[in-house]
């Protein structure tokens, strides 16, 4: 062990300090309350709503969905876009009363999902168009609830941040464990931060018109993680972004297991294609060093107090982020000693990204994701 108060000892507390510092900036920020998702006493205003939804061999996964939105108030319509699906998820669309219509061959240049979204909403009617991924499970009011959210704050797109279900002990400490290092990279939802602006694309809201007159789908017709390329786009055209809360309101059920939870945050967690080189390098390094590593400076004494300070803030992470998982397992109480798996999964990501790895999702294969949006 270092002698204490030897100047290796100073130099390792100090070092590790200022690489913690914009992390410690972030989770601080992350603690104070924001306005999440709330059911106004006043009803939708009129507000005409087209629900979008973007489905590929998903004839397991949409039935709650689509049951939830028969009762939805202000939804005028149901729109399931069937993106060559093979099972029978078109049976299914169609039984539940959905509206469904079949892509057209896709373009070169587009990935599977903003395609589909992109003949989703020229078909839609509705004044406002609430887009959610077939895994989603919402209440009734969701699509009502959050377009009043986002005509109160006059925003260009709203997404919606919800709650997981993780059915088994391992998918729910995993999912934890790579949720936190989202949240160690950029803070809670809401947390609007320049460059750092993130969005969720299992829930996105905006007005009709908005998404014809500025193209929302065509600007990200190529990106793979689509949801923050947009959010980012507007954000410098001087648009109002905004991503809220709606933990009591949506629900999702992502995956099925510890190792189909790797697989799929595999694809997107790393951020490459809207993050520059150079960020996801210092984001690895924070990482490694605030969320992975504090147990090993406390144990080794290389830096303990430090060490001491990231590892009660990770706890404390626990009791943050726990409103995502409303059925809480023992597991998730675990989940920071899967904190390294979750870190070889961004670092994963990280270098497939850097040596040109083609992403593989839903029976595609696209080329290496586009760098620094």
């Amino acid at each position: 062990m270092v002698g204490s108060w030897s100047p290796w000892w100073i130099l390792a507390e100090l070092l590790i300090f200022f690489i913690a510092l914009p992390t410690l900036k972030r989770l601080l920020l992350s603690a104070r309350p924001r306005e999440g998702l709330t059911a106004s006493a006043s009803r939708g205003q009129n507000n005409r709503i087209s629900v979008v939804i973007p489905a590929r061999d998903e004839e397991l996964r949409i039935g709650p969905l689509l049951a939830a939105l028969a009762s939805a108030p202000s939804v005028v319509e149901v729109i399931v876009v069937d993106d060559e699906s093979t099972d029978g998820t078109v049976q299914v669309a169609t039984q539940a009363g959905a509206t469904v219509i079949s892509t057209a061959q896709r373009p070169s240049g587009w990935v599977g999902k903003t395609w589909a979204l992109e003949q989703g909403i020229a078909a839609a009617t509705g004044d406002w168009i609430v887009t959610l991924d077939a895994d989603t499970r919402p209440e009734p009011n969701m699509p009502e609830v959050g377009v009043q959210w986002a005509a109160a704050h006059n925003a260009d797109l709203t997404t919606v941040a919800g709650s997981f279900e993780c059915p088994t002990l391992g998918a729910q400490a995993m999912h934890a464990a790579l949720l936190t290092s989202l949240v160690y990279r950029y803070g809670r939802p809401g947390a609007i931060d320049g460059s750092r602006v993130i969005a969720n694309g299992q829930c996105m809201v905006f007005r009709r018109v908005d998404a014809l007159d500025l193209r929302l789908m065509e600007r990200v017709r190529g990106e793979l993680i689509e949801d923050v390329a947009l959010a980012r786009s507007l954000h410098r055209d001087g648009r109002i972004v905004e991503m809220v809360d709606g933990s009591d309101f949506l629900r999702v059920r992502m995956f099925e297991d510890l190792s189909s939870t790797v697989r799929g945050w595999g694809r997107s967690i790393s951020m490459a294609g809207v993050e520059s080189r150079g960020r996801l390098l210092v984001q690895l390094i924070e990482v490694g060093c605030t969320q992975v590593l504090p147990l090993v400076f406390v144990l080794t004494g290389v830096a303990p107090v430090i060490g001491g300070v990231l590892l009660a803030i990770r706890l404390g992470t626990l009791v943050g982020t726990a409103r995502s998982y409303p059925d809480r397992k023992w597991s998730y109480w675990f989940s920071p000693a899967l904190d390294v798996v979750a870190w070889t999964v961004l670092a994963t990501g990280i270098v497939r990204h850097f040596v040109g790895a083609k992403v593989s999702w839903r029976g595609r294969s696209y080329g290496s994701v586009r760098s620094g949006l």
